[in-house]
């Protein structure tokens, strides 16, 4: 049988696991941390009896390889997950927000016909009422939600909404391309857009999706997540905010999957250079096998698949999974050249602030996720009532994309921040979650060729070696589902 071992039981090493389980292989999985789920999991503090996660994380609609992967394990993405319109509304309900559904509540301003027979499964009467002609309703498109959410963003003027369309209309024409070596701001101030737009929609968007602030940011690729955030489907650009922890939104149903399968599964176990060493000199000398050495270039569409097929005298295929430093270290002596491609890569970090409201009669927020106002000493982008999402009642999770601050001053700014945008009166800081290196620095020419400074490393590492991750090249940026899409191709590429 063939043997696949996995360094990493992050999002990308289980899609790796689970893919490989069904396509026949021998899976081993081994994990330093003694909970699955990477950058992504749950932590051993619980709050009303419900473990805090390293991260508030929040899935697209547009995942749809993370979503078929957690169907696949046995999660009903439907009962976990949260589903809502993309609303990027501060708590005075000002700011831009897709409507329910095709129209939402505006539905009243359009034409009105009977209504149809049968709805997706995901809309009800109300948010198509009153309703369009069946003819017009099949053309309904995200592109139309988009137009409308545009049309009645509350606290925007007519030469903002005007100068946006304007600029979606040209990133559409140009197939949502530009200069691979501009910056976000660049892309801003060439596309003509006002402060409103920028500070309301492209900034929240950017820090949400790159982890990057618009001066440094892609924006060749945050052009590329818009297009399939927005533009992909029906639902594509919904928000799924987890309604449960982080391990038992995935990780933990994954791991007993492989487990009733028959993979080994390693939790706390480290994987050294000496252990690599061993597994080279274990695994040469066994049956000739075929396996594939990968480059992959990026376009357009999709991964440019260039696969060449070469022998090698081994039974046995070794994925590194773990972060983009641990994986340079344990390759710095078998692939100098991908360890230190896989070593240039930079970081930046994430921080989660845990706050407990005491206000007296407070039930929560009006909203699971409320967009806040940012200024340098209010660094958070976004509050989540995880009384809503999480049965924690009292308690919120601010986050901040790029942070840079100290854990302490971080704590104090967004207890502040959030006191004075909610009007609430008593806060305590519960938790301060700081991931240092939570994304690789989705910077301008990240995804170029293969003679780029600093440019994403393949997933060919040697000929008995792959890697398997969010940093690993592949069109978007450091992402949960360009984690899961990266660990599935790999096992498509090995056959």
């Amino acid at each position: 049988m063939k043997k696949l071992s996995i360094i990493g039981a992050g999002w990308s090493g289980l899609a790796c696991a689970v893919a490989a389980t069904q396509a026949g292989w021998q899976v081993e999985l081994f994990e330093a941390a003694h909970e699955a789920g990477g950058r992504a999991r749950s932590l051993d503090q619980t709050f009303a009896g419900v473990p805090l996660d390293n991260g508030q994380h929040i899935l697209l609609g547009a995942y749809r390889d993370t979503l078929d992967l957690m169907r696949t394990v046995g999660v009903n993405p439907n009962e976990v997950l949260l589903r809502l319109p993309l609303d990027l509304r501060t708590a005075d309900g000002l700011g831009f927000k897709l409507p329910n559904g095709l129209l939402g509540g505006h539905a009243n301003n359009f034409p009105t016909s009977s209504f149809p027979s049968s709805l997706p499964t995901y809309l009800s009467a109300s948010d198509l009422t009153p309703s369009l002609p069946n003819s017009l309703l099949g053309t309904l498109s995200a592109s139309w939600k988009l137009l409308v959410g545009v049309t009645f963003a509350k606290g925007w003027s007519t030469d903002d909404k005007w100068r946006l369309m304007q600029a979606g209309w040209r990133w559409r024409v140009a197939g949502f391309t530009c200069d691979a070596t501009w910056s976000v701001h660049q892309l801003c101030e060439a596309s003509q857009l006002t402060p409103n737009v920028v500070q309301g929609l492209i900034e929240p968007l950017c820090l949400s999706a790159l982890n990057m602030p618009l001066q440094s940011a892609s924006a060749a690729v945050f052009l590329r997540v818009l297009h399939d955030a927005m533009l992909s489907g029906v639902g594509s650009s919904d928000l799924l905010i987890p309604k449960t922890d982080l391990g038992e939104l995935f990780p933990h149903a994954c791991l007993e999957w492989l487990r009733r399968r028959g993979a080994q599964v390693h939790l706390g176990t480290r994987f050294t250079q000496e252990d690599l060493a061993q597994w080279l000199d274990e695994s040469h000398g066994g049956p000739t096998t075929k396996f594939l050495q990968t480059s992959i270039s990026q376009d357009r569409d999709e991964l440019d698949k260039k696969i060449t097929t070469t022998e090698a005298t081994t039974e046995r295929v070794l994925v590194i999974a773990c972060p983009a430093w641990e994986a340079a270290r344990l390759t710095q002596r078998v692939a100098p050249a991908w360890s230190a491609q896989a070593q240039a890569l930079s970081h930046t970090a994430i921080a989660t602030v845990y706050l407990q409201c005491h206000d007296a009669g407070f039930i929560g927020l009006n909203r699971p996720m409320v967009a806040l106002k940012m200024h340098p000493n209010a660094p958070a982008q976004f509050v989540f009532d995880r009384g809503i999402l999480c049965q924690q009642p009292g308690l919120l999770a601010a986050v901040v994309s790029a942070s840079e601050d100290e854990r302490e001053q971080i704590s104090a700014l967004v207890q502040q921040q959030v006191a004075e945008q909610l009007g609430l009166k008593q806060l305590s800081v519960v938790q301060t979650v700081v991931e240092k290196r939570a994304t690789f620095a989705c910077l301008p020419n990240t995804f170029e060729g293969p003679n780029q400074a600093g440019v994403k490393p393949d997933m060919f590492v040697t000929p008995h070696i792959f890697a398997c991750g969010d940093y690993v090249r592949g069109p978007y940026p450091a992402t949960l589902e360009g984690a899961v899409r990266s660990g599935l191709q790999l096992v498509r590429h090995l056959g």
